[in-house]
């Protein structure tokens, strides 16, 4: 094995097991280090309801344990009841070399190949040369989809797991979603359990505390890493039970937390997508799982099925809690994208909340807008063009002006109010600006420096990435990102929050949250009882 590391470090030779980036002399140091001192490669785990072997790659020294179920199948009288984990059967010797299937997402019409109701399945991967005994630090990865689409396998490990300057273990859980993980209403409120997605997630949370250990894994060192709505799981899971700390987690990583429109289970909105859902459905006869699945979305919302305010494991919605300080105490680190509101309204079946429409107009904007916040009043819209978002900044454009008040009220906004919220209240806190002409800036571009692969990138964009995968690494694993050769990541901050380390092309830098960015920020957040209940 120490020939394999050897082999692969020398600066001229690129690693053949990820990207062209190569290898820093750190993790070869620690990848020797590992070589030397390795056991029999941890392949097989037995759990108290079933033994499961992975898959073990001696090139890229990883064993990837695939499609470990950690609850019941969510079916039949389990469908929109809280999941039942760990599993209630011994599921015997499992070949855990394949994923299992991915939750149904909501604009499917049937399963599927790939997808089933039957989807509560996680993903551990480990660096080769661990041991029971390890005790590695845990990064869990819940993917973003808008809680309405999304899964497991488009997050590979190689570029994490093997770039990181000290061993750790990366796992990734399904979650069910759209109708079967969101669906509210009074119906679900009274004979099930309202956000079954989030309760998976807690629920595979939960499932790492009791069996990571057997995998090698710290239990008392789990980090959450969410992005779009894995970032909003995270916030969620940080507020739920009122912000109760049942040490699921010791940190967080949130990429673009979206705030979202958060009603109560019995709003009207909530009632109505219920009742269009079960017309669609043909509640009321006999349908089998495949038969249900339906399409119930309206034509200005992007996402209509998401979490809801349900009055157990959401108490209190996130801009209240966490300017409360109503959340769970960890570190975190958090930040954003330069464009993150693009692209989104082009999307939109409706011409009139379609601001890429020929004919659109200000009432164009007001509609996409409101079709994501139900309660947005037109009044609060117009205070907003009026006072900081006027047309004449974007230089008469309507996408443009509708792409910066949607970017910042749901994401880039988000970012700002966690990390202040954590560093008014004592914690570390670390928060981020990705802004990437040559990659991208909108809405998930910074997941490439992660999960692309055997990417090949311009020497410019290669230091950002290997950066960025170094200071994510290093917060995993020991509480401090940094990054060989990058600058320190400053924590703590002013009134406006916290700094943010810029992530350009030739350019790292410390840069503070403007004052018309918090004054922005501030009006959406004051608008907290209107937009988000």
């Amino acid at each position: 094995m120490y020939m394999k590391f050897a082999s692969q470090c020398p600066p001229s030779t690129p690693p053949v097991f990820l990207s062209m980036i190569q290898l820093s002399p750190l993790f070869c140091l620690t990848a020797y280090r590992y070589a030397l001192a390795a056991a029999a490669p941890l392949s097989t785990v037995t759990l108290d309801y079933g033994t499961f072997t992975g898959e073990t790659n001696t090139t890229s020294g990883l064993v990837s344990f695939r499609g470990i179920r950690y609850a019941d199948p969510p079916l039949g009288s389990l469908r929109w009841q809280a999941p039942v984990s760990p599993p209630s059967t011994n599921v015997g010797t499992v070949n855990a070399t394949s994923f299992g299937f991915a939750c149904i997402g909501t604009t499917q019409k049937d399963e599927g190949p790939t997808t089933s109701e039957d989807c509560l399945f996680g993903n551990v991967y480990v660096p080769i040369a661990t041991t029971a005994t390890s005790a590695l630090p845990v990064l869990v990865f819940f993917h973003g989809g808008g809680f309405e689409s999304g899964r497991t396998s488009k997050y590979p490990p190689e570029n994490l797991v093997l770039t990181s300057a000290e061993p750790l273990i990366f796992a990734t859980f399904e979650y069910r979603l759209g109708q079967f993980g969101f669906l509210g209403g009074t119906a679900v409120h009274d004979n099930g359990a309202l956000n079954a997605g989030l309760l998976d997630q807690k629920a595979a949370l939960q499932w790492v505390q009791r069996y990571i250990g057997k995998f090698g894994g710290d239990p008392r060192h789990v980090t959450i890493w969410g992005q779009s709505a894995g970032a909003g799981s995270a916030i969620y899971h940080m507020i739920g039970n009122g912000g109760t700390n049942t040490n699921l987690f010791s940190q967080v990583i949130a990429d673009s937390p979206p705030l979202l429109y958060l009603p109560n289970y019995n709003d009207a909105f909530v009632e109505n997508l219920f009742t269009q859902f079960a017309s669609l459905a043909g509640c009321g006869g006999k349908k089998t799982g495949a038969a249900i699945i339906t399409l119930a979305k309206y034509t200005s919302s992007l996402y209509p099925f998401a979490p809801i305010a349900d009055g157990s494991y959401i108490q209190e919605r996130p801009v209240d809690a966490l300017q409360n300080g109503n959340f769970v105490r960890v570190p975190v680190l958090t930040g954003s994208n330069t464009d993150e509101g693009a692209n989104w309204s082009a999307e939109l079946p409706n011409s009139q909340a379609n601001t890429s429409s020929p004919k659109a107009t200000e009432m164009t904007v007001y509609n996409f807008l409101a079709g994501q916040y139900n309660t947005l009043t037109n009044q609060s819209f117009r205070t907003a063009v009026a006072q900081y978002y006027p047309l004449s900044d974007y230089k008469g454009s309507l996408s443009l002006q509708g792409q910066q008040m949607y970017g910042e009220m749901r994401y880039i906004c988000s970012a700002v109010l966690l990390a202040r919220a954590a560093q008014e209240a004592g914690i570390k806190a670390y928060q981020y600006h990705w802004d990437n002409p040559t990659l991208g800036s909108t809405h998930s571009d910074e997941l490439v420096a992660f999960f692309n692969g055997p990417q090949v990138f311009d020497p410019l964009d290669e230091a950002i990435v290997v950066a960025v995968r170094g200071y994510w690494t290093s917060f995993v694993t020991s509480g401090t990102p940094a990054a060989p050769g990058s600058i320190a990541w400053p924590v703590g901050g002013d009134s406006n929050g916290i700094p943010r380390l810029l992530f350009h092309p030739g350019t790292m830098i410390v840069e503070e949250v403007s004052d018309t960015l918090s004054e922005r920020c501030a009006f959406w957040h004051n608008l907290a009882p209107e937009l988000f209940t």
